[in-house]
């Protein structure tokens, strides 16, 4: 958790605390010996689990071993990627969450509706005609979603501390920005916002391949002959039962975000960030003495 959580808040805890000298000197260490700080609290645990193995408890030791490592691959790591993306924008949660949501429901009721043709062995229930339905339905909502969610600035503005301020959108940050594409009728103009492109790759992707998160959940169960993994949800189990395709989505969308929303290219603020993260105390005053002659 530290090392995952820790390497995508890290520039915004830095940012939080630059007016106290002392704070900024502390948190600016630990950013930057944090992997190795990670990783020897690491080696740590792993010596300790080694000097308590003992006869007759190594399969039994192993296993929870095993699944230690599992669980903090398929759910901190994958959740800290829920927690970048809210940094970016709530707009990149909020988004990619609801097109989730939307997709079960949907192909629930097409399923239960007109389905007729199984789909997986793994999951007896889901059917061809839920599938598409709910694809068509996801890339519809994920178009009109953008759409509204784009027109607000709290909902699409980064967070670059920690603070709850108010919020600006940055200078490069056009993806919200209303264009006006011609309808069929010439008299008519359509609003569009080109977030709403990029919204139909999340609703595309909420539609194929994050079910999968949900295929490989039930064979998971399966395996090890468990209805639910919890039952903390009254007739839906718990609370992982309902997020294992909000994993999957999160990875994707912080990993869109990067590639194809982000801008490459270098800003000033981009520059300041890494001199904030990369120079001490006193190398930042020596380089604001130089800019200032």
């Amino acid at each position: 958790m530290l090392f995952t959580y820790g390497r995508f808040l890290s520039q915004q805890l830095v940012n939080t605390v630059t007016s106290d000298k002392l704070l900024y000197k502390l948190v600016s260490g630990f950013v930057k010996y944090q992997m190795f700080i990670c990783y020897f609290l690491y080696i740590a645990g792993f010596m300790w689990f080694i000097l308590t193995l003992k006869k007759k408890m190594y399969k039994y030791q192993f296993s929870q071993y095993a699944w230690t490592h599992m669980i903090l691959l398929m759910v901190f790591a994958q959740s800290s990627f829920t927690v970048a993306n809210i940094f970016e924008g709530i707009f990149w949660f909020l988004l990619p969450a609801s097109l989730i949501v939307i997709n079960d429901i949907a192909a629930y009721f097409f399923g239960f509706f007109f389905g007729k043709t199984p789909l997986i062995k793994l999951s007896p229930k889901k059917t061809w005609e839920g599938f598409i339905g709910a694809s068509v339905t996801t890339m519809l909502s994920a178009f009109v979603l953008a759409n509204i969610m784009g027109r607000f600035q709290w909902l699409t503005c980064p967070r670059k501390d920690l603070s709850t301020g108010w919020l600006s959108l940055r200078p490069w940050i056009l993806i919200y920005k209303k264009q006006s594409t011609n309808g069929h009728f010439p008299w008519k103009e359509i609003p569009i916002l080109p977030v709403q492109w990029h919204a139909l790759a999340l609703g595309l992707f909420a539609s194929i391949i994050a079910p999968f998160g949900g295929f490989f959940a039930s064979g998971f169960k399966r395996a090890f002959k468990i209805k639910d993994f919890g039952d903390s949800i009254p007739g839906h189990g718990g609370i992982t039962d309902r997020m294992d395709c909000q994993m999957v989505m999160a990875v994707f969308a912080y990993i869109y975000y990067q590639s194809f929303v982000r801008p490459q290219d270098f800003t000033v603020e981009m520059i300041l960030e890494q001199i904030l993260k990369n120079l001490s105390f006193q190398e930042q005053q020596v380089l604001y003495e130089q800019l200032g002659k």
